[in-house]
């Protein structure tokens, strides 16, 4: 068989359009299984977790940050971050997950979640990953658990990202060659199908891909409730309305730069109201050179 070099991205437009549909995927002479067996992504795990963490990350055509805070006293939180590099570098995959609730059983949830993807992070049909961790955290879940996550995967010689949000909140997207912040929304058309819920809800979910263009020095913000809706000293929640207009204002130069400004600004949005969940957010930066 004929080796197709770019097959887990496929948009069916060109790869300058800001919102682009994913259109099927056809392997000739092989069905998925196989697919996923000769084309594997071969991932690294950089690192992950859902512990205290603060630090700057290289991914593949990527700059990144991530800052961690469990709610305490929890030394493990829901919040699960988790970055890796695949096939040699040309790709950079990273998942921010969010289980529902507080304490130790949620933190357990979180590593098995972490296990899931650990098992599973080579499948190059990123819609099939997506559906599998579903499965398994379905298996070990309590009845009031679910999980949202925001999967993207990043093609380091086009700029392309193909991502997959099941539930999570939309990241933000500062798009450099505009100067304009926005959110990242999926571009796929509404559908009565059962489609994009969070993780442990319902066996069998399916989940839909879509591919955006970053262009050198965009940044994505990710980010889980607990700064979204973090609370001010009058009860009012941030919501994304001011989320949107703080990141207005973010320095863009670095992913670290940003990714510490907004941490901070939630702090002053908050003042003295301690974090009522756990706090994570993770910043992707494309390299100005791409590499």
């Amino acid at each position: 068989m004929r080796q197709q070099t770019r097959l887990f991205l496929n948009p069916s437009g060109p790869v300058n359009t800001p919102y682009i549909r994913v259109g099927q995927m056809t392997i000739e002479q092989t069905g998925m299984e196989q697919a996923n067996q000769v084309y594997g992504l071969a991932c690294l795990e950089v690192r992950g977790g859902n512990n205290v963490a603060a630090y700057a990350a290289e991914l593949p055509g990527l700059n990144g940050w991530v800052w961690c805070q469990p709610l305490r006293p929890s030394r493990r939180g829901g919040d699960l971050y988790y970055i890796s590099a695949c096939s040699q570098g040309v790709v950079a995959r990273v998942v921010l997950a969010d289980v529902s609730g507080h304490g130790e059983a949620v933190g357990d949830a979180a590593v098995r979640l972490r296990e899931a993807l650990r098992n599973n992070v080579d499948l190059w049909d990123q819609s099939m990953l997506i559906r599998q961790l579903n499965e398994d955290f379905l298996a070990g879940a309590r009845r009031t658990q679910f999980a949202t996550a925001f999967l993207g995967s990043y093609y380091r010689e086009t700029g392309e990202l193909l991502f997959t949000n099941a539930g999570h909140l939309p990241p933000l997207w500062y798009r450099a060659a505009r100067g304009e912040w926005g959110f990242l929304y999926e571009s796929t058309p509404l559908s009565k199908e059962i489609v994009d819920l969070p993780l442990g809800l319902i066996a069998g979910t399916s989940y839909s891909q879509t591919a955006v263009q970053l262009e050198a020095g965009d940044l994505l913000l990710l980010y889980t409730d607990g700064i979204s809706e973090a609370i001010d000293e009058s009860g009012e929640q941030m919501g994304l309305a001011r989320l949107l207009s703080i990141a207005e204002s973010l320095p863009v130069d670095s992913a670290v730069a940003a990714g510490k400004a907004l941490v901070a600004a939630a702090g002053r949005f908050s003042g003295a109201v301690p974090p009522a969940d756990d706090q994570t957010v993770v910043v992707l930066q494309r390299r100005p050179n791409g590499t």
